[in-house]
């Protein structure tokens, strides 16, 4: 946003001011033609002069002009970023940290731009100099004409005042050359992200599948992803999950277990290998039809600015209170919602602070059992809530999923005993696949995963 104003406000002043000198060059040339040509060659030789003393000096000044632009982005990041997570910045102690990190690029900031300002510092001396000469041509060749009575001695008097005029746009330019540097700077950063490419049309892709008859069963083939391409996060992934099955996902921190799941809802494409539903390549199918299959609940709750009934119904077009009200129940949320001043009609805020972490991630249940798709995605779905309503969104949840295709995600191993495939990730890849029970039999990663958490339990 501060590329996008800085190109805007040299766009608005430096544009007016290009044009006018431009337009004083045209004119002044045209009258220095009239009154002697051969004297005018001499100031228009000022012109290749100026532009290489100034080449040399943008190319000199531009890399940090350059440098300035993408710093103040940093520290612009910096500053947001500290300011948002204020309360958590002092719940650490991180006052030291966030400061010596602001500092250090602060610091940066400030050598690139003083560096910048110093360069093109000497535009204006520059530009006079080559005024100058151009001042002693004109009147030592002015005076040659003069005695040979080619031209009066007013005529001399009139170029060196055209000659003023035509250098004087010429040091304007120069002296708002800093600006256009920097709009230069903030223009590339700007196409920059412009050219990024964009995602495909999907138009011709609408009706050629039967989306709302086609079999919920998925299989992954040698699936390949890496945000950066060169460092792949899933390497080679392959399973079959059968309709109606409950499939968890368990494995360390960073194993791949998320990325899965945005690879499934086409958030990313894979990069080789290909992702199926009911036989088909998810990549021919557009994606708000993929998505519209699922129902989601992550461990980030997502909510917005609204009342808690618009929150529920999200996604739902045309849901009654009637279904609403039964979706909140189902997942345990309508007792702590008619607690609420205004009960459904309680407005959440814009950072949802006016609920705890419990109570939103309740919410989101809810607008998964509203929303009742063929195929659940579950993201440790209940990490913000008690034990005891754990249990019972488990409840509720056992019955959400009969005859859905789910994935689930949890670090909490109790919660996926039930599950009909279990496959454990690691590295972006299956490490071991099978129900509870054989997996716990291989005595491998799944049970060491599964011991760790129960070792001390009786």
């Amino acid at each position: 946003t501060n590329d996008v104003d800085v190109l805007g406000q040299t766009m608005s002043q430096g544009l007016t001011q290009l044009i006018t000198s431009v337009v004083t060059i045209i004119g002044v040339l045209v009258m220095m033609l009239l009154i002697n040509p051969v004297i005018t060659l001499v100031v228009l030789a000022l012109v290749p002069i100026t532009g290489i003393l100034v080449a040399i000096l943008v190319k000199i000044s531009q890399k940090y002009f350059m440098r300035q632009q993408n710093t103040l982005g940093e520290i612009n990041g910096i500053v947001e970023e500290t300011f948002s997570g204020h309360a958590i910045v002092k719940a650490f102690n991180g006052q030291s940290a966030a400061f010596a990190k602001f500092a250090a690029s602060n610091d940066k900031l400030y050598d690139a731009a003083w560096k910048a300002n110093f360069a093109t510092s000497f535009m204006k001396p520059v530009m006079d100099f080559v005024g100058n000469l151009g001042y002693v041509g004109v009147a030592i060749l002015g005076s040659v004409f003069v005695v040979q009575g080619a031209i009066a001695v007013g005529d001399i008097q009139a170029f060196i005042q055209y000659e003023r005029n035509f250098i004087s746009p010429l040091q304007q330019l120069a002296q708002i050359s800093n600006m256009f540097q920097q709009m230069a700077a903030a223009a590339e950063r700007i196409f920059d992200f412009l050219d990024l490419p964009e995602e495909d049309d999907e138009k011709e892709k609408l009706g050629a599948i039967d989306v709302d008859h086609i079999a919920c069963d998925v299989e992954f083939e040698h699936a390949r992803f890496g945000y950066d391409p060169q460092n792949p996060v899933i390497k080679d992934f392959s399973a079959s999950v059968k309709e109606g099955q409950t499939v968890a996902l368990v494995g360390h921190t960073g194993a791949g277990k998320t990325t899965i799941v945005k690879l499934l809802m086409r958030f990313y494409d894979v990069q080789s290998g290909s992702i199926r539903i009911g036989g088909h390549d998810i990549k021919d199918m557009p994606r708000d039809e993929v998505r519209g299959l699922f129902g989601m609940v992550l461990q980030d709750t997502w909510l917005f600015n609204g009342s808690i009934k618009e929150n529920i119904a999200y996604g739902v077009e045309g849901a009654t209170d009637e279904e609403i009200i039964a979706s909140a129940k189902a997942a345990g949320t309508h007792h702590f919602i008619t607690t609420l001043p205004g009960g459904y009609d309680f407005v959440i805020n814009e950072d949802a602070s006016n609920l705890s972490r419990g109570q939103l991630q309740l919410l989101t249940i809810a607008r998964a059992f509203l929303a009742n798709r063929r195929m659940l995605i579950l993201d440790e779905a209940t990490s913000s809530v008690d034990t005891a309503t754990e249990e019972r969104i488990r409840e509720a949840m056992d019955t959400l999923m009969k005859g859905r295709t789910c994935f689930v995600i949890a670090h909490r191993l109790s919660t996926i005993r039930s599950a009909d495939l279990i496959l454990v990730i690691d590295n972006g890849d299956i490490a071991e696949q099978g129900t509870h029970e054989q997996l716990l039999e291989k005595n491998g990663v799944y049970a060491e995963l599964y011991n760790s958490q129960f070792e001390n339990c009786e």
